[in-house]
């Protein structure tokens, strides 16, 4: 007893020694020494690397178990009311020094980070590559005063804007050209032009989401310049000329003779006069940066050499403020254009696009190679590799490089690995990559961007009125000529998916999870006016004012109950057809009719089989099975609740949808000659990836869904897993295949519910191959599928 207590006392004297307490214990004076602050680059003042200060030495705390709730209670540490994010792997840079705390887990009503469970001061197995950070709310708490937070003089830049150089252009969105400022604590200064190069141009219009700097005239600043510096003349009245005398003429009475009109104006100078004053005349700058040197492949100002001047500083800029001039975008100049240009303009060859993001400009990356489109790996994925990816698809610089398929899973091929680039490459296929193998990386790993995008002040149009929360509500606009505008309603008739998602996009609130055409229960906004129907959006659109609606408003409720609304999510589904297993299971059946009562009663044979001799006879069947992977970041479920879930006595299961999947034969040019339509039978997992588990099974009543790694696997032998060909002509014809046509559930990505198939019947057999995606090949390949040759011999060609 005396040796264990010997030990024990041993034991707590070496923790003591060391300063380590044991991580489930806390004293009430822990916090004592302890302090915060942000770092990294770039960053704003409310968002960075968290930094704790301990033992008299600072360093970080790793990303392992991190959640909001460690978010909330680090923000509040920093005089924040709370979190609004919190990122992993060092993206705002890798600290320096000791990892103080990992494997942080709080439950959110801590009032110290110290309270929540961890593995102790200073006992960490990560490296400074998963330094973990925090995005604060940008509101302080009130009368918050804590000497445990630093405040040190901020000498980073952590936002900067173009201000139009003539207030007749300040209105005109996006910004591309102006004087640029930084901002500094509550006001904005402007940048010394001395040593400005190009490359610094570059940088900054990547941050404001251009691709890239153009050539500034010059000249046109030059004379403003010198309007300002010369002191102008007060104003003097005109002499009237001097009338020579004439004797035999009789001098007409005296008039006021009106002044010599001023010499003739060149259109440059009525330019600088017309626009208003110059801003530059207006104000007096007010410098805090100069000396900038970028190299041209930042992500961000803040990566770049430069000298700040001093607070109160008495020293000045022998040059002037920095003017910057971008180059648009194809992607936001092809937005602006109205439906008619867009048709006249020539479409661009595409060989890189972003598929499943939630805004322009952001997305998984995938590439076109050999015709077929594919994804990149994010090993040693990277802002300098995502940014050549942006500027390429005439965004700005990257914002986040994202990796772990953050934009949902790919289909096909992974064309990249291990890409390299240094932020100057034109494309992405300048860059050193390496080709892989299936071993080499998953769809698990495919990478994603964030872009930055010019600024449209579209949200400035549209509100959301009377939600529970903010990314609910019903859908108000801001509609008429400019000067009399009005916000108004959104007539519910043909209201749908499309149209919330294009909303969704619009305010900034990702993606749309319900499209309502009835929102009585928000009624809390005294607008009652229904100024647009018949909305119809493509998904393409940057904002509601570019879909297409009536001309003057046509809608058969006007009550405001009748009026459109819109439910948010960050997240989304993303179906994706398994097309190989279409191609692998595909055959004929002749089904006696006896046996297909209750594909009957569900619809599920052609309009022939009624004048059919049941039960006697048979109908033809082209049979397959379908596997439907949930490749998104939410959970797939049907739009119907349970309690209006259809129970079906013959098949012995609840039908959650009315449509989830459209069979159809085409000939060449498109005509229908067969089709076959699926109802949900039941929504279930069949199976998952390794290390995901099954969430929905439709035994006893259960919940119907697919899970986010997931899929659901409907065989070639269940009922109306078919098209009736009972009437179909020996041919050549295409196999079609969509998954939630009518878009009843809101995806990420509508684009990859499609499938084809070369399809060739001679009348007693058929042959299936070269099943693909809709979109899983370029434009050229698609057409070379669909003008086919057929069967000649026994082969397919």
């Amino acid at each position: 007893m005396l040796h264990l207590s010997a030990s024990l006392w041993i034991l707590l004297t070496v923790c003591w020694a060391q300063q380590t307490p044991l991580p489930t214990t806390h004293s009430p004076n822990q916090n004592r020494g302890i302090k915060f602050r942000l770092a990294g680059y770039p960053r704003k003042h409310n968002e960075g690397r968290v930094e704790v200060f301990y033992n008299q030495e600072w360093g970080t705390i790793c990303d392992d178990d991190f959640t909001m709730e460690n978010a909330h209670i680090l923000c509040r540490h920093l005089g924040f009311t709370e979190a609004t994010g919190w990122t992993h792997s060092a993206k705002y840079g890798k600290g320096v020094g000791r990892i103080w705390l990992d494997n942080v887990i709080c439950s959110g009503s801590e009032k110290s980070i110290t309270d929540c469970n961890s593995r102790g001061w200073g006992n960490s197995d990560c490296t400074h590559e998963e330094d973990a950070g925090v995005i604060c709310k940008d509101e302080r708490i009130p009368g918050f005063i804590e000497p445990n937070t630093i405040e040190t003089e901020q000498r980073q830049v952590e936002e900067i804007r173009l201000r139009p150089a003539v207030s007749g252009a300040k209105n005109r969105l996006p910004v591309a050209e102006g004087i640029l400022e930084v901002k500094h604590k509550d006001s904005w200064e402007q940048v010394c032009d001395a040593g400005w190069t190009v490359k610094n141009s570059r940088v900054v219009c990547g941050m404001l989401g251009f691709p890239s700097d153009k050539k500034l005239n010059k000249n046109f600043y030059k004379n403003v310049k010198k309007q300002v510096a010369v002191k102008r003349p007060p104003k003097v009245a005109f002499k009237p000329r001097r009338i020579k005398k004439q004797a035999a003429v009789k001098r007409p009475p005296k008039v006021a003779l009106k002044p010599r009109s001023p010499p003739k104006q060149t259109p440059k100078q009525k330019e600088i006069k017309n626009n208003s004053r110059l801003y530059l005349e207006r104000q007096k700058p007010a410098f805090r940066l100069h000396s900038v040197q970028c190299t041209g492949s930042e992500v961000h100002l803040s990566l770049c050499p430069m000298d700040f001047y001093k607070v109160n500083s008495s020293s000045t800029c022998d040059g002037s403020p920095v003017v910057v001039s971008c180059s648009m975008g194809h992607a936001i100049s092809s937005s602006l254009l109205s439906n008619k240009k867009k048709k006249v303009t020539v479409q661009r060859e595409e060989t890189i696009r972003l598929k499943g993001g939630s805004r322009p400009g952001e997305g998984r990356v995938e590439i076109l190679k050999n015709g077929q489109w594919g994804t990149v790996c994010d090993d040693r994925w990277d802002l300098q590799a995502a940014s050549v990816v942006c500027r390429e698809l005439g965004f700005g610089s990257a914002k986040e490089a994202l990796t772990g398929a953050r934009m949902g899973q790919g289909m096909g091929p992974i064309h990249m690995n291990e890409v390299r680039c240094t932020g100057l490459e034109s494309s992405i296929w300048d860059c050193q990559y390496k080709n892989i193998t299936e071993e080499d990386c998953k769809h698990t790993e495919d990478a994603a961007v964030k872009c930055n995008s010019p600024y449209m002040g579209y949200e400035r149009t549209i509100r959301l009125a009377g939600g529970r929360t903010r990314t609910e509500g019903r859908v108000e606009v801001l509609y008429g000529p400019r000067g009399s505008e009005r916000w108004g309603l959104i007539c519910g008739e043909g209201w749908g998916t499309m149209e919330a998602a294009t909303v969704c996009q619009q305010i900034g609130l990702g993606y749309v999870s319900s499209a309502l055409q009835e929102t009585w229960y928000w009624d809390a906004s005294n607008v009652t006016q229904m100024v647009l129907s018949g909305v119809r959006c493509s998904g393409n659109e940057m904002s509601l004012q570019q879909c297409t609606h009536h001309g003057t408003v046509s809608c058969k409720n006007t009550g405001t109950r009748h009026a459109a609304g819109v439910i948010c999510s960050e997240t989304a589904s993303d179906l994706v057809l398994h097309a190989a297993l279409v191609q692998e299971t595909a055959y004929i059946e002749d089904r006696p009719l006896h046996m297909l009562y209750c594909a009957a009663e569900e619809n599920c044979l052609s309009s022939s089989a009624r004048n059919a001799n049941w039960p006697y006879g048979h109908r033809r069947l082209l049979r397959f099975s379908s596997q439907i992977h949930n490749n998104g970041r939410a959970d797939f479920r049907p739009k119907a609740g349970r309690h209006s879930w259809v129970w079906h006595e013959c098949h012995g299961h609840y039908h959650s949808m009315d449509i989830f999947t459209h069979y159809d034969l085409l000939t060449s040019n498109g005509t229908k000659v067969a089709e076959g339509h699926k109802a949900s039978f039941c929504l279930e997992d069949s199976d998952c990836q390794e290390l995901v588990s099954k969430r929905y099974e439709c035994a006893n009543f259960g919940e119907q869904g697919i899970t986010v790694g997931c899929w659901d696997l409907y065989r070639h032998d269940i009922d109306c897993q078919w098209i009736d060909i009972t009437d179909v002509k020996p041919g050549n014809y295409i196999l079609q295949v969509v998954i939630n046509p009518n878009y009843e559930v809101a995806e990420s990505d509508f684009t990859n519910n499609a499938m084809k198939c070369n399809c060739k019947y001679d009348g007693h057999r058929i042959w299936i191959h070269n099943c693909h995606l809709g979109d899983a090949f370029s434009e050229e390949a698609n057409k070379q599928f669909e003008q086919y040759r057929g069967q000649l011999n026994n082969q397919i060609i």
